[in-house]
């Protein structure tokens, strides 16, 4: 997809050990770059990190984004031409337990990230993710557009707001042609709720489901008629990846905030989805679906405009709803029934990925 855009080239990744960057890290190993990652400990057990032994594969170090002198330490021993910088307090039960901590990672950290890149001359191009709730919740039936009013009701949500205050004051200040530091190409990236293989986190939808079909128990939901923006990983990286290559060609015209999420008929509400995940799986069942008291907020309406990216990247999703959620139980059977080396399923989805992308024209 990529061609040979990204072999040898230095790329950090912070966040690594998660669910979207473990998968972004094989990816970009597959295509030859030189990636280095920073990050704590895998925050789930099992990992997609672990179980595709991604410490073979990258320079792994193992830090708190937190920590300014962790950071600016990978940077000096990385030299990175291309930042992706994921690390985060993600879960949004995690953020109403721990707030401060999670301003702390969430602003802070992307502080000590954006403070480093200033500081290192041989970064040409950082893509920075944020999440579609960062936006000022309307509760409305369009989706978001990028000019639309940040904000957030809980903890998460405006922390990702404030990331993406911060980083715009950073772009014009440092980052432009009449800033004060080196010119780069420098975006924020807002995605919708991702799906795909080897997530285990807590209260998220697709890990829940498939710990109760393993374990032979219905599926619980919270919330079954919420709305959310559903993508698999692959469809939402390949957005962080092309993204990532526009911007070191032409910083200038693609900096700024881009949304990635699927087409309007892949916006469905959750019990719909559950229903695909339970027909994938070949069994299983829905328990009662009472809200839960003392549940925490959750929107009942979250929906992406993506058409800058469609228009301007000439980006676009290739899974729909049935494949993206085909892929993802397809995973975690082959984990369930450990018949297959999870490095070697995970490359394939890659690689039938990149060649049904190709068919299309990408």
């Amino acid at each position: 997809m990529f061609g040979d855009f990204f072999k040898d080239k230095a790329v950090l990744i912070t966040g690594h050990t998660g669910f979207k960057g473990s998968w972004l890290a094989l990816w970009l190993r597959e295509l030859g770059a030189d990636v280095t990652g920073l990050a704590l400990p895998p925050p789930t057990s099992p990992a997609h990190f672990e179980l595709v032994r991604m410490r073979e594969l990258i320079n792994h170090i193992e830090g708190d984004i937190r920590d300014s002198n962790v950071v600016g330490k990978a940077f000096a021993r990385s030299k990175p031409e291309i930042v992706f910088h994921l690390a985060a307090r993600a879960v949004v039960s995690d953020s109403y337990a721990e707030p401060k901590t999670t301003f702390d990672i969430n602003i802070g950290g992307t502080v000590n990230i954006l403070e480093a890149m200033r500081r290192c001359p041989s970064v040409k191009a950082a893509v920075f993710i944020t999440s579609d709730k960062c936006y000022e919740n309307k509760e409305c039936e369009r989706g978001y557009r990028e000019d639309d009013p940040l904000g957030g009701h809980d903890p998460y949500s405006a922390s990702k707001g404030a990331a993406e205050i911060v980083c715009a004051a950073y772009r014009r200040s440092y980052f432009a042609e009449s800033g004060s530091g080196p010119y780069l190409g420098f975006a924020t990236a807002r995605a919708g709720n991702v799906i795909g293989g080897g997530d285990w986190a807590k209260d998220r939808i697709i890990p829940d489901c498939i710990r109760a079909l393993a374990n032979g128990q219905p599926v619980v939901l919270r919330n079954p008629q919420a709305v959310r923006a559903w993508q698999h990983v692959l469809d939402l990286l390949s957005g962080y990846l092309l993204l990532a290559k526009l911007l070191s060609g032409d910083g200038e015209r693609y900096s700024g905030a881009w949304n990635f999420g699927p087409p309007e008929d892949g916006q469905i509400p959750v019990i719909n989805l559950v229903e695909k995940v339970l027909a994938s799986w070949g069994g299983g069942s829905l328990a009662n679906m009472a809200a839960r008291e003392g549940a925490f907020h959750e929107a009942n309406m979250l929906k992406l405009c993506t058409d800058k990216a469609r228009r301007e990247l000439n980006w676009r999703p290739f899974l729909g709803n049935s494949a993206a959620i085909k892929w993802a139980v397809d995973w975690y059977k082959a984990w369930y029934l450990q018949e297959a080396d999870l490095r070697d399923v995970s490359l394939r989805q890659i690689r039938e990925f990149s060649r049904i992308a190709g068919q299309e024209g990408f």
